[in-house]
């Protein structure tokens, strides 16, 4: 004779109100201490602080990229996790790793109180060891289809960069190629090989 055993059920509550989204407006008064923060869709997404290596790789193409853009005057270079508004309804907020604006778009952009009111002609992702490949698709598609005319994804693991454009397939530079800013940055050229020196 077999016996049925009664399971108890759990119920769960069902909210009928959604969750708040957060505002490109109210995202800029938020404060996080020692963590850096975007904005994706409204949700406040949270990251460790990046490791020795990713800074030292960050500050090394920021300043290369710097000393290019001050001696030929084409744009404004600007630091990891400067955000820049490029979603609305609900809002998005993305900080790269570096960012670069041509002078024409400077003025246009500028707030010193608020984040970068669209996306940056180019915009620099130095990967971490924990960025999964869907985390880093879905980055760069966010920056091209925000308007980024280029995105260079940095790999300190194989010591490689993926160059990003719109509407073309991307390629990989290793060691033994130079890093060219094309027509967006002419004249700019990097060794692959000394970014990760």
């Amino acid at each position: 004779m077999t016996t049925a055993i009664a399971v108890p059920q759990t119920r769960q509550r069902v909210s009928a109100r959604p969750v708040p989204r957060v505002t490109a407006q109210v995202f800029a008064q938020m404060r996080y201490p020692e963590q850096r923060t975007e904005l994706i869709k409204g949700e406040v997404a949270v990251m460790s602080p990046a490791s020795v290596e990713h800074g030292k790789i960050t500050m090394r193409i920021g300043a290369r990229l710097e000393a290019y853009a001050s001696r030929v005057g084409v744009g404004q270079v600007y630091a990891a996790e400067t955000g820049f508004i490029i979603g609305r309804n609900p809002d998005t907020v993305r900080a790269p790793d570096v960012a670069f604006v041509r002078q024409e778009r400077v003025a246009d952009m500028e707030d010193t109180t608020g984040f970068g009111r669209f996306a940056p002609d180019l915009a620099v992702e130095v990967v971490s060891p924990n960025d999964s490949a869907a985390y880093l698709r879905r980055k760069v598609s966010d920056w091209l289809q925000a308007g980024a005319q280029q995105v260079w994804v940095i790999y300190p693991d194989t010591a490689t960069v993926e160059v990003h454009l719109p509407n073309r397939r991307a390629y990989t530079l290793t060691g033994e190629d130079t890093l060219e800013g094309g027509e967006l940055l002419p004249g700019f050229t990097c060794p692959v090989a000394e970014i990760f020196a």
